[in-house]
Order: structure tokens, then C-alpha cells, then sequence
């Protein structure tokens, strides 16, 4: 089995709970997910099985879009409902205010990653370090959000629901944490859902009990995303028999009608997909190989 399964995590699942799953439902070694998902929050997690796996790092740094809940007046060590309470203060703003600092966040902006995050510190992942109770500098990263839109707000709760579309690299956590201080309150995520990864959508996830109906069925090959769909957006070239050894064998090739630097999804005469490939200075050169 080789391709991409959409899973709608539920909450109180690891990532790393999801891959373990999907390895026992499929019988395949070779499973693993494009980008992490906290146990807390729900929503899209592509899981890649066989030959997918080799096209998760591809994946990992697509654009994503989520539904997230966060509740003024309140900051927490961790930005979330789980963390201890760091600081409280009564909620003054109005809701135009709430608007008009949402509002500046949409563009490029400078964000310091989490303590409570996997990246790493000599070795050590940020958050074992924070559990610990060490805190380290975080350089900022430049991150992008395309659209930020406010769809609920609750007054009478501090609750403020919002719509991101974002680039990779953001942390939602801390997008709620900064609007919160540029607001004048403090604020935590109290919620969030991941409704789009790359071309994944929630509208076409599975959760976990679908999937086990789908192989008790026999049916799980329904709804399994062939390789190379996930580079749709590349042309598609055909090789013959000797260009395909050739491709195989690390050589480059030379194929009329190319755009120089376009990237192709290149198969062979019985259409199996064989590779990603680019083409540089008129020849066409290795890009990631699925065979």
C-alpha cells in the first residue's frame, strides 16, 4: 500500500499515536505524518504509507488553515487550556478593538516559537527543557499569515473564534498569546482544529472509526491518495525503456519541450510513476524518486 490516508485526529491522540494506529491497521512498517498535530487539537493530519513516506518532507512545508478558540484575560505557560495560569486581567476591550488588532496580524510577521514545542536546543526538544523548568532564548521567525478572520465573538465569555490561513512554521498557540498582549489583556488557545494541510481538507478526512470500517470492508484502498496525485500540479512525461534506466541509473536526460526549471511527474510507457524530476540547463535531473 502506498499513498496518503487523510485522518481527523481526535483529541487526546498524539501524532505519533495516529502513525502507530495506522501502522496496525495497514500492516505497513513504512507510516509516518506531515507535520505535528498537540494531543489537544483536532482536525487534518495526513498519514504517509510506503512510498509516500519518502514525500513527507515535501509535504510538511505546505500552507495551513485552521479553526481556533482563544479566551482573553488569561495567560498560561504552555499558550493553552492545559498549561498552569500565568497571569489574569479583567477584559475592557470592546469589539471593534478585538477587530482592529486582528487585523494587523494578517501579512508577515516576526514569531518567537513556544518552550512548550519539539524544536530543538542542543539536542533537547523545547518543551522537554520547559517541563523541566528551563527557559532558553528563541530566535523569531518570519511567518505569513494570508487571511485571519474573526467568526465568532463572546463578550460575555472572553471567547474570540478565528479562521487562519497561515504559512508553515506558525504556532496558533502564540498567534493567540501575542493578539491577547497587543490587546492589553492577555489571552490563551483554548481550542483547535486543523481544517486544511496543503490540498488536504477536513471535508475529505477520515476518522479513526471510518477507517476501521473501511478495513473490515476491505474498502481502505478507497480512500487512499495515490503518490503521485500529491504533486498534481506538475505535467506529467512519459519515458521510454531506455530513458527510464537511465533515470534509475542517476543519469540525466534530455526530453524536447521542457520549461527550464519546471518540475515534471515522470512515468514510464506502463504509466507507473516513477519520480519527481526538474529540469536544469535544458536536461532533466533527479528530484525525489518513488520507484
Amino acid at each position: 500500500m502506498d499513498g496518503v490516508i487523510v485522518v481527523n485526529k481526535p483529541a487526546g491522540k498524539t501524532s505519533h499515536d495516529i502513525v502507530s494506529f495506522m501502522r496496525r491497521l495497514t500492516g505497513v512498517k513504512k507510516v509516518g505524518h506531515t507535520g505535528t498535530l498537540d494531543p489537544g487539537a483536532t482536525g487534518v493530519l495526513p498519514i504517509c504509507i510506503g512510498r509516500a513516506t519518502k514525500a513527507a518532507d515535501m509535504l510538511t512545508f505546505s500552507d495551513k488553515r485552521y479553526v481556533a478558540e482563544l479566551i482573553l484575560g488569561m495567560t498560561t505557560d504552555t499558550q493553552d487550556s492545559e498549561g498552569e495560569v500565568l497571569s489574569e486581567c479583567e477584559v475592557t476591550v470592546r469589539e471593534d478593538d478585538i477587530k482592529t488588532v486582528i487585523g494587523k496580524f494578517v501579512g508577515e510577521i516576526k514569531q518567537k516559537p513556544p518552550m512548550y514545542s519539539a524544536i530543538k536546543h542542543n539536542g533537547k526538544k523545547l518543551y522537554e527543557l520547559a517541563r523541566s523548568g528551563i527557559e532558553v532564548e528563541r530566535k523569531e521567525r518570519t511567518i505569513f499569515i494570508y487571511s485571519l478572520n474573526i467568526l465568532d465573538i463572546d463578550m460575555k465569555c472572553g471567547k474570540v473564534t478565528i479562521d487562519v490561513c497561515c504559512s508553515k512554521g506558525t504556532y496558533i498557540r502564540t498567534l493567540c498569546e501575542d493578539i491577547g498582549m497587543a490587546l492589553g489583556c492577555g489571552a490563551y488557545m483554548n481550542m483547535l482544529k486543523r481544517i486544511k494541510s496543503g490540498m488536504f481538507e477536513i471535508e475529505k478526512s477520515h476518522t479513526l472509526d471510518e477507517l476501521v470500517r473501511l478495513k473490515d470492508e476491505g474498502r481502505l484502498s478507497d480512500v487512499l491518495v495515490p503518490v503521485d496525485e500529491l504533486f498534481f500540479e506538475y505535467p506529467k512525461l512519459f519515458v521510454d525503456e531506455w530513458q527510464k534506466t537511465k533515470i534509475i541509473n542517476g543519469m540525466r536526460i534530455v526530453k524536447d519541450g521542457l520549461t527550464e526549471g519546471g518540475l515534471y511527474r515522470v512515468y514510464d510507457e506502463e504509466t507507473h510513476f516513477l519520480c519527481v524530476s526538474k529540469v536544469c540547463e535544458g536536461k532533466l535531473v533527479l528530484d525525489k524518486a518513488f520507484w
